[in-house]
C-alpha cells in the first residue's frame, strides 16, 4: 500500500485510545471508507459498479459528520467514475457530508466543484437531481457562494431548474436561492440568463419552487438595476406575484408580499401593484394572526402608499382601520413603523385623507401609546401627527383630542428626530387656529409647556430648531390675542435669546455650501425680527412662511 493510502487508512481506522469519539466516524461508516481505500488500491481489478464496493459507497451516504481531507478523497476520485451507479452513490454521500458546515469549506476547496458541474450535465436524472442537491447544500455556506458563482455552475443550474424531474427542479431553485444574497451573485445569475426562468417557475404547482423562485426574486429586485430589467423584460411579474398572496400557503406568501414590497421601491411598480389588484390580497394579509404576514404585508403596503395617487385607493380599500389596529395590537416595533409610516403617507396631499385618518382613530392611537413606544416609532407617529396638523380644519379637533399631553413632553425627548418632529407638529397647530385659549393653559406645563418647549430651542444653538421655535413663536404672535401675546412678552428669557438672534449679521462669503446655510440663518434673523415688530406693536399682515416639516413620505 502506497504511503498515501497507508496514511489515509490509519487515519480512518487507527487505534481508538486517542480517538475523539464526538468527532470520528461511526464504526461501519469507518470500515466503508477502509474498504474503500482497499478497493481503490487494487482498483484496476475492482467493479465499483456492484456488490460490496458499491455497498461500502453507500454506507457513506447517511454520515453527517465532520470529516476530513482523508476522508473525501476517495468519494471525489468516485465522482469521476463513468457509471452511473458510482456517480449516484459517491454524489449521494458527498451531498450528504455537505450538510455540515465544516465539510462545505473542505468540499469546494478540494476542487468538488468541477465533477459536481460535471454530473449536473450528465442525461441520468438521478444522478442530475444527486449533484444539484449536492451544489444546494454547498452553496448555503458564505464562503463558498462566491467560488460557486465563478465556477460555471448557474448556467446548468438555471438549465435544471426547467427539469421536468420536480426533485431536480426542487434542488436546483433552492441552489439560485443560496446565491441571490450578495450583490456580486445576484448579477452573475441575472448575467446567466436566472431571471426569465424564476419568474416562469413562480406558476409552478410545487409549494417548495414558489417558495424558492419567490424569495430569489425578491433578493434579486433589491437592486435597481434589476427593478429595471424586470420591468423591460417580465410583464407578468406582479399578476403572478399578487396571484400567490392569495394562496394557501403561507410562507408563499410571506415572500410574495416581500418581492413585491422591493418592487415596490420604483414609482412604477408602486401604481402597477394597485392596478394588478394588489390591495384586497395585501389586506386580507394584514388582517393575518400569522406575524411573518402581517409585516411582509405592511412592510409591502408602505412603499406602494408613497405615490400620491395610491392614497385614496387604499383609503377606499378598507386600510385605515387595520392599520391604526396594528399600532397597538403588536409589539413588534418594524410593524408598527410600517403601520404609522403608511398612515403618514396616506394623509400627505390631501384635507379629505387627512380627516379620514383622523376619523380611523390615528390621533387617539397615537396618543395612548407614543410615550411608551420606542423611539422610532415615536419619530414616525409625531411625524404623523405634524402632517395630520398642516389641515387647517383638523387643528381644533387635534387640540381637543390633547395632542398638546405628549407633544409638548416629547421635545425633551432623548431623540433629536423625536423633539423636531414634536416641535414641528407644535408649529403647525399654532397657525390659524382661532381659539388660543389652550396655548395660554399649556404655557407653563405639561413639562414646562409651550414656554419651556421655545426656551429650550432657541437656546439650543441649532439653526433648524431656532427656525422651527421663531416660526411658532410668530404664529402665536400673529394670533391677535391679547392675553396670549402679553404673556410671550413677560416671557424674558424668550424675548431676549429672540433679540440676540435679530441682531446677528449674515456675510455670504460666495461659497455655495456655506451661502445655503447661511440662507437657512437668515431667514432666522428675519422671523426674529418680525417677532420683534409684532410684540412691540407693529402691524401683523405679514404672512408667516411655513417651516419644513416632516411632510415627505417615507
Amino acid at each position: 500500500m502506497s504511503d498515501f493510502w497507508k496514511k489515509l487508512f490509519s487515519s480512518c481506522c487507527g487505534g481508538r485510545s486517542k480517538v475523539d469519539y464526538d468527532n470520528v466516524l461511526a464504526d461501519s461508516e469507518r470500515e466503508a471508507v477502509a474498504d474503500l481505500l482497499n478497493y481503490l488500491e487494487n482498483r484496476a481489478e475492482t467493479d465499483f459498479f456492484s456488490g460490496e464496493p458499491l455497498q461500502a459507497l453507500s454506507t457513506l451516504v447517511y454520515n453527517v459528520r465532520p470529516v476530513d481531507r482523508a476522508t473525501l478523497e476517495p468519494i471525489l476520485f468516485l465522482l469521476e467514475s463513468p457509471d452511473i451507479e458510482v456517480q449516484r452513490a459517491a454524489s449521494a454521500a458527498l451531498g450528504n457530508l455537505a450538510v455540515d458546515g465544516q465539510n462545505k469549506v473542505l468540499i469546494v476547496s478540494l476542487g468538488g466543484l468541477t465533477p459536481l458541474i460535471r454530473q449536473m450535465n450528465s442525461p441520468n436524472v438521478e444522478v442530475q437531481c444527486n449533484a444539484v442537491g449536492c451544489i444546494t447544500n454547498l452553496a448555503t455556506h458564505e464562503e463558498n457562494k462566491a467560488r460557486i458563482a465563478r465556477s460555471g455552475a448557474l448556467a446548468p443550474l438555471t438549465r435544471l431548474a426547467k427539469s421536468k424531474d420536480m426533485r431536480v427542479q426542487r434542488n436546483a431553485t433552492g441552489a439560485l436561492l443560496n446565491m441571490t444574497h450578495s450583490d456580486d451573485n445576484r448579477q452573475q445569475l441575472v448575467s446567466a440568463g436566472a431571471i426569465p426562468v424564476l419568474v416562469s417557475l413562480l406558476s409552478s404547482p410545487d409549494t417548495d419552487v414558489q417558495y424558492y423562485c419567490t424569495t430569489a426574486l425578491s433578493n434579486i429586485a433589491v437592486d435597481s438595476a434589476n427593478r429595471k430589467r424586470l420591468a423591460q423584460t417580465e410583464a407578468k411579474l406582479v399578476q403572478s406575484l399578487v396571484h400567490l398572496m392569495k394562496g394557501q400557503a403561507p410562507k408563499v406568501q410571506c415572500q410574495a408580499a416581500l418581492a413585491l414590497r422591493n418592487l415596490a421601491s420604483d414609482e412604477k411598480y408602486q401604481l402597477e401593484i394597485v392596478r394588478a389588484g394588489g390591495l384586497p390580497p395585501l389586506l386580507g394579509l394584514l388582517q393575518s394572526s400569522y406575524l411573518p404576514l402581517i409585516l411582509s404585508a405592511v412592510a409591502c403596503i408602505r412603499n406602494i402608499s408613497i405615490h400620491p395617487m395610491n392614497e385614496s385607493p387604499i383609503i377606499d380599500a378598507g386600510f385605515l382601520r387595520p392599520l391604526v389596529d396594528l399600532l397597538g395590537s403588536t409589539d413588534n416595533e418594524e410593524i408598527q413603523c410600517h403601520a404609522i409610516s403608511t398612515l403618514r403617507n396616506l394623509a400627505a396631499s390631501s384635507d379629505r385623507n387627512k380627516q379620514l385618518v383622523l376619523e380611523a382613530g390615528a390621533v387617539q392611537k397615537c396618543k395612548e401609546l407614543v410615550l411608551e413606544v420606542p423611539l422610532s416609532v415615536q419619530s414616525e407617529m409625531t411625524a404623523a401627527i405634524a402632517v395630520l396638523a398642516l389641515s387647517d380644519e383638523l387643528k381644533p379637533q387635534l387640540l381637543d383630542l390633547g395632542v398638546f399631553d405628549v407633544l409638548i413632553p416629547l421635545t425633551e425627548s432623548e431623540s433629536i428626530e423625536v423633539q423636531g418632529n414634536s416641535a414641528a407638529a407644535l408649529g403647525n397647530l399654532s397657525s390659524k387656529v382661532g381659539d388660543y385659549s389652550l396655548f395660554l393653559t399649556s404655557w407653563s406645563q405639561p413639562s414646562g409647556g409651550i414656554h419651556g418647549y421655545l426656551a429650550r430651542f432657541l437656546n439650543s444653538g441649532d439653526p433648524t430648531f431656532q427656525h422651527i421655535a421663531i416660526w411658532t413663536l410668530l404664529q402665536l404672535l400673529e394670533s391677535n390675542d391679547a392675553k396670549l401675546i402679553e404673556t410671550i412678552n413677560q416671557s424674558k428669557d424668550v424675548m431676549n435669546v429672540v433679540r440676540e438672534i435679530s441682531r446677528k449679521e449674515i456675510e455670504n462669503d460666495g461659497d455655495a455650501d456655506a451661502a445655503e446655510s447661511e440662507d437657512g440663518e437668515a431667514e432666522v434673523v428675519a422671523l426674529a425680527r418680525r417677532c420683534l415688530e409684532i410684540s412691540s406693536g407693529g402691524d401683523s399682515d405679514t404672512l408667516s412662511k411655513r417651516s419644513n416639516t416632516p411632510t415627505d413620505k417615507t
